[in-house]
């Protein structure tokens, strides 16, 4: 990844911080994109790396906030070769209980601000090759319920992101997509504490990965690398699970 200009929806926090860092290590100059502007700054401040971290502001669910970003990656950097969609949020309820507002934020996030990102950094891959990565869900496979809205948004991303392969293997540009399980983020806390005995919730969620533990945002961070990086050239229109074995047991 030296020398390559990667952009990161979401990346001030959780998964997506873990991927700007792991990104940064491999000589990577990285736009870090994300709607909380302190915290977008802060973890900029924070990374440091010699210039290399631009945080961008907005909301990936707008496309004139998308093409910006795209617009002042590569002014700043020279190009963009990777883009991470990885910008999602969970919001709960039965179909009988959401708003529309509510579903068609949840939408917006997780899926729209795919395509409008893509749809912008394409162009800029297209002739010179480039990679994708979507941040979807086991939830995408597996239905929970209470989560209509947001199962619906990571089954689509991987719909998403077999057609983009399809369209666009002839631009050079490779699109996967990876479907992490319960990872130890800020938002899993949040819903862990919206529970009504969060310990006990907690010990359910770690007896359902065979190997012991919930993932960790360098989990995902080393997946999306890898799926980025020349290693995985001849992979595209793929879905990488990442979730100790929690699918597989049938969770």
């Amino acid at each position: 990844m030296n020398g390559k200009v990667v952009l990161v929806t979401g990346g001030a926090k959780g998964i997506g911080r873990g991927i700007v860092e792991r990104f940064l290590e491999g000589g990577a100059a990285v736009a870090l994109f994300d709607i909380d502007r302190e915290a977008a700054e802060q973890a900029a401040g924070q990374l440091g790396a010699g210039g290399r971290v631009l945080p961008l502001i907005g909301d990936v669910a707008c496309a004139s906030d998308a093409r910006e970003a795209v617009e002042r990656t590569v002014a700043q950097f020279g190009a963009l070769d990777v883009l991470i969609n990885n910008a999602g949020i969970d919001l709960e309820g039965r179909v009988d209980e959401l708003t529309e507002d509510q579903w068609d934020r949840q939408l917006n996030v997780n899926l729209k601000s795919v395509f409008l990102f893509s749809k912008y950094a394409i162009p800029h891959m297209r002739g010179r090759g480039g990679a994708i990565v979507n941040i979807s869900s086991v939830h995408a496979f597996y239905a929970y319920a209470g989560c209509p809205a947001y199962d619906a948004s990571k089954a689509g991303m991987i719909g998403l992101t077999r057609t983009m392969a399809l369209d666009h293997g002839r631009d050079g540009i490779r699109v996967n997509a990876i479907c992490p399980g319960y990872i130890d983020t800020p938002l899993l806390r949040h819903w862990l504490e919206s529970t009504p005995d969060p310990a006990a919730t907690m010990a359910e969620v770690m007896k359902a990965h065979r190997l012991g533990r919930i993932g960790t945002p360098r989990d995902i961070a080393e997946a999306a690398f890898f799926l980025a990086s020349d290693a995985a050239g001849f992979v595209s229109g793929a879905y990488l699970i990442v979730d100790g074995a929690m699918t597989t047991a049938g969770h």
